[in-house]
């Protein structure tokens, strides 16, 4: 094994070491731990980018853990679409923890980046897992460390909220046991080339069962990314934690898409026989009703920190929408479409936290206040992040519904599918409209106290500006990322290549 194929394992052993380095050194040396972690960010971030040119050849690579082969060792996999994962997860981090730096958010609390690092590692780990078993433990990782950094910098608020994000995630984690109990009790394995093989091959006594077990994942996977009916932890638990750390978890909702992407063509896609797109009759009406309330949330919230929790759970809703026709034209447009809005989300939530700090006791709340300090940048950003989460012209969003709309024209559900998009569109433009003018434009009632705030340094706004950028760089590249997400979508599709290239030779039994 070459040196090239070895760096496949870097986005996930990078983190585990710079929480170690990170946790070891800044108890005697705060600035050192601090730079540790953002050195981690930025070689996870070059790994990745790395990797990201490497499957640019259309090659499924694997790199099994121990030298075990598929299906009986860990196995993790390389393609066009885990890579772009690493690189969104990369930047994502990078951008947040720069922000986290610049404003001081990190020393709220000793165990910041050893958390964030984790974060990454439960991420990374997510995206390149070729078993479902281990898709689960990236999943906990991930979890636990949003457990911790949810409540960082502390506040009842918080802990309320806490508490009840990880009820949620408790009784997902358990759901995801329970089917993976029954796929490994009907197939005898969770790896997922291996589970494309066998799924058709169970005997009809038994195809309830399995199409059981498809639902239940279908459902842990909705949770992680807040579908209806399993959304109402999200808006609470967005607006009551740090607003960059909710930043960082605009990501994770895209990792329960993400899963769904992966498993239901390899798994229960056409070959699955009597399992055959199970998921597909529910996750159309769910969807539908997550953008639509998703964008309702937005015109009715009363903040900021509110109004970016709930336009991620609206962005997610819709690219679920697209993604539930399941063709490789719609799922490419849901794919160019979860790399922008995510991006957009994350500077959403950082334009709330430098309103937050500048605008002093009237916070983000959408209501009336006298100018403060670095009003005008803090609108401007503002007004680029809204642009983006509603999908105006001229930032990617404009173009990720462009290319939702073309890729829907054609199929049935289409009349829904477009008139959601148009609909929620209206809704963003007016809910951003009435807050930003509100917070940034409408002058104070007479005799309204004066704000009283520390003052911001210029680089508290490197972090939201380094998100609007990368939302200008998807759209300079719009032509090169959506053919890019056509070949993603393309390789997914082709299942037989992925079980090839998992399992090779082996028969797996």
């Amino acid at each position: 094994m070459t040196l090239a194929d070895q760096l496949v394992i870097a986005p996930v052993v990078l983190p585990a070491i710079t929480a170690a380095v990170a946790l070891l050194v800044m108890r005697r040396r705060r600035h050192l731990g601090a730079g540790v972690s953002l050195a981690g960010c930025i070689l996870s971030l070059l790994a990745g980018i790395a990797l990201f040119a490497q499957a640019a050849d259309g090659v499924i690579r694997t790199y099994p853990l121990g030298n075990w082969p598929a299906p009986f060792g860990i196995v993790l996999v390389l393609d066009r679409l885990s890579t772009a994962m690493l690189v969104l997860a990369g930047v994502l981090g990078v951008i947040v923890m720069v922000h986290a730096l610049a404003t001081g958010a990190d020393r709220r609390g000793w165990h910041f980046h050893p958390l964030f690092q984790f974060q990454l590692l439960g991420l990374n780990g997510a995206f390149l897992t070729g078993d479902l078993f281990n898709l689960f433990v990236f999943f906990e990782v991930l979890l636990i460390a949003s457990y911790g950094l949810m409540l960082h910098g502390q506040g009842a608020a918080r802990l309320k909220a806490g508490v009840a994000y990880v009820i949620v995630n408790i009784v997902g984690s358990a759901l995801f046991l329970i089917a993976l109990g029954l796929l490994y009790g009907l197939t005898g394995t969770l790896n997922m080339a291996d589970l494309a093989r066998r799924v058709a091959e169970v005997p009809p006594g038994d195809a309830g069962l399995m199409r059981a077990a498809g639902l239940l994942l279908t459902a842990v996977f909705a949770l992680k990314a807040a579908a209806v009916p399993l959304h109402l932890w999200l808006p609470r638990t967005y607006s009551a934690t740090m607003p960059l750390v909710a930043a960082l978890f605009a990501i994770m909702t895209k990792v329960g898409v993400y899963a769904l992407i992966r498993v239901v063509p390899l798994i229960f896609g056409a070959g699955a026989d009597a399992a055959a797109w199970v998921p597909s009759p529910w996750l159309f009406p769910a969807a539908l009703l997550t953008a639509a309330l998703g964008f309702a949330g937005v015109l009715a919230a009363r903040g900021l920190r509110e109004q970016a929790a709930f336009a991620v759970m609206g962005s997610t809703g819709t690219v679920m929408l697209v993604l539930s026709a399941w063709t490789p034209v719609t799922t490419a447009a849901a794919l160019y479409y979860l790399v922008h809005s995510t991006f957009a989300g994350a500077a959403l939530f950082l334009v709330a936290d430098v309103t937050l700090r500048l605008r002093g006791q009237y916070g983000e709340a959408a209501v009336a206040a006298p100018r403060f300090a670095g009003q005008q940048a803090t609108g401007l950003l503002f007004v680029a992040a809204a642009i983006a989460a509603a999908g105006l012209p001229p930032l990617s969003g404009f173009i990720g519904k462009l290319l939702m709309l073309r890729a829907t024209a054609d199929i049935p559900a289409q009349a829904a599918i477009w008139a959601t998009i148009l609909v929620t569109t209206l809704l963003a433009v007016i809910g951003f409209a009435r807050t930003g003018s509100t917070i940034f434009w409408k002058a104070a009632a007479p005799g309204a106290a004066a704000i009283t705030a520390a003052p911001l340094s210029r680089a508290a706004f490197l972090g939201p500006a380094l998100a609007i950028a990368a939302l200008v760089a998807l759209t300079i590249a719009g032509g090169a990322a959506s053919g890019w997400a056509v070949a993603a979508a393309d390789q997914l599709f082709d299942t037989q290549a992925y079980i090839a290239a998992m399992l090779g030779s082996a028969d797996g039994r």
